[in-house]
């Protein structure tokens, strides 16, 4: 057993555990949330990555954020994104020769794919998505990286289709991995709270739970740092780590800290209670040494800013996310960072890593000698 140096017994043994290979558990999470100690956390976090993935190396993709429409039924108070119905002025559904567009232009940089989301839109069925899922395809080689499980559950509602079928439909249409968006913090006390009309925690993983039953890929995230616990940020990551024991099928695990201009639940949250860059690193890197059976944890540069998402590669992450072209969502709620293939190659080399550009399901695209 290795000796840690640690401010409490619970931390060291926690973190012993983990090291020898012992899966922790969630008083031992808890813990390490609890426990301030950054840097004996982070070092452990970081030798389990280095374990689970190539020590060598970072990865990141070249994609597009493509948010299809703005129009939304369930007004989350976190989110500044999102237009009513009806909204004339400001509510948009893109059009195709525009959604062609912005992939023409993700392509002609080296993209490979684009993740698209949008709001519940009350107008659009399977088959608006069908067929543009269809038309995309046929014009262009890249990868669909659509629909968080909350447009899954609005879709299947709206064409009286039960999630599987729904899933099949899409999967034969040309989707091909689901994104891990609107999970928020998989804790239904905290989901009444920030989006009471949205996806409830078990409604959210049985559609992950049944898109891995299809053979398709998912991601998992968690939105956290506003009206949860600690203990229930652990309640979040326990629930993915369920259902990945079962499925298999999260490729990567990606927290971010709430944004909080231009929302609701800005009046929720106390100045003193915003998480800090120091409670994003701690929380990253507990979520490495927790999530066990997930191979790869993404830094979150695009509500971090270049600096801290380049420190947390030292906290448990392997991978720097998306050069993101374009971003709608959390820019709307104040954050607005934006890179390029050359800053986030440069970064990567900073801290002595290969940089490997990478596509949707971790395959090398490109490596940087």
């Amino acid at each position: 057993m290795t000796a840690i140096a640690t401010s409490s017994s619970a931390v060291s043994l926690a973190l012993e555990k983990a090291l020898d290979g012992e899966r922790i558990n969630e008083e031992d999470a808890a813990a390490l949330l609890r426990s301030r100690d950054l840097v004996a956390v982070g070092r452990v976090a970081n030798e389990l990555r280095n374990r689970k993935v190539d020590p060598t190396r970072v990865t990141f993709i070249v994609d597009r954020n493509l948010n299809y429409t703005n129009i939304c039924v369930t007004d989350c108070d976190f989110c500044a994104f999102y237009r009513s119905p009806g909204d004339t002025r400001e509510g948009y559904l893109l059009p195709k020769p525009v959604i062609y567009k912005k992939i023409e232009e993700t392509l002609a940089i080296g993209g490979t794919g684009v993740l698209m989301q949008g709001g519940h839109h009350p107008d659009l069925a399977i088959d608006y998505y069908e067929d543009l899922f269809r038309s995309i395809k046929s014009r262009y080689k890249i990868h669909l990286h659509c629909l968080s499980p909350p447009e899954i559950q609005h879709i299947a509602r709206r064409s009286k289709l039960t999630i599987p079928e729904t899933l099949t439909r899409l999967r034969d249409a040309g989707l091909d991995s689901l994104p891990g968006g609107g999970g928020e913090v998989l804790v239904d006390r905290v989901r009444d709270i920030i989006a009471p009309k949205k996806t409830k925690s078990s409604e959210w993983l049985d559609v992950m739970r049944q898109a891995h039953r299809l053979g398709m890929s998912t991601t998992a995230t968690m939105m956290y740092g506003h009206v949860e616990t600690l203990e229930e940020r652990v309640e979040h990551m326990r629930r993915v780590r369920e259902v990945q024991d079962e499925t298999r099928g999260f490729r990567a695990f990606i927290s971010w800290t709430f944004q909080r201009d231009g929302n609701r639940l800005d009046a929720q949250v106390r100045d003193e209670d915003m998480p800090t860059s120091f409670d994003y690193l701690l929380t990253q890197a507990v979520s490495r040494i927790y999530l066990d059976n997930v191979d790869h944890i993404q830094s979150s540069w695009v509500t971090q800013g270049m600096k801290i998402g380049q420190v947390a590669l030292g906290f448990g992450a392997d991978d720097m996310g998306s050069v993101m072209m374009e971003e709608n969502v959390v820019s709307a709620a104040g954050t607005t960072h934006r890179t390029s293939t050359e800053e986030l190659v440069h970064l990567i080399r900073a801290v002595g890593k290969i940089p490997v550009q990478r596509d949707t399901l971790y395959r090398d695209v490109k490596v940087w000698s």
